[in-house]
């Protein structure tokens, strides 16, 4: 059973006030999940959101049949899978638990009609989710900057005094 309690821990939640917690309440399942268990996959629908109760979750791409690259770790009290609030959304890449977790679901559906019902609601979500997807390219444009700047071709044009 979800608690009102434990939807106040997830972090992109906590900016929500009491009623919408209370709104958001009866449309949330918790999922259990064993140690590598997929979630999802890439370019699946994305047909729910997810909050990490307990567990670890890693977001993979793969580069190849044989290269899988770890895009990010989602601990306790964070959430993934926000392509689900999109219109015709997918997911961008594998979601797969490090360890058995607790999950928090919301299905697509039934998340987008509680914020088009919602507009405080769907506004502070979203500009929750906003946060996360601008953390994730500044992380990823930072790493690719790395990357290439520490390439020998590229190191070797950049004046370094």
């Amino acid at each position: 059973m979800v608690s009102k309690e434990d939807l106040k821990k997830i972090v992109i939640l906590g900016y929500l006030q009491d009623y919408m917690i209370d709104n958001l309440l009866p449309c949330v399942d918790l999922l259990m999940f064993e140690e590598r268990e997929t979630i999802f996959r890439e370019k699946e629908p994305a047909t729910r959101f997810y909050m990490v109760k307990r567990g670890k979750v890693v977001l993979e791409q793969r580069i190849s049949d044989k290269i899988t690259v770890s895009v990010g770790a989602i601990k306790a009290g964070f959430s993934f899978g926000w392509s689900a609030v999109l219109a015709d959304g997918t997911y961008t890449s594998d979601a797969v638990c490090t360890e058995a977790s607790e999950v928090f679901s919301v299905r697509s559906d039934r998340l987008k009609n509680l914020l088009d019902n919602d507009h405080s609601m769907g506004y502070m979500l979203t500009q929750r989710i906003l946060m996360i997807i601008k953390t994730r390219l500044d992380h990823r444009t930072e790493q690719f900057i790395r990357t290439v700047t520490s390439h020998p071709d590229i190191e070797s044009l950049l004046d370094k005094q």
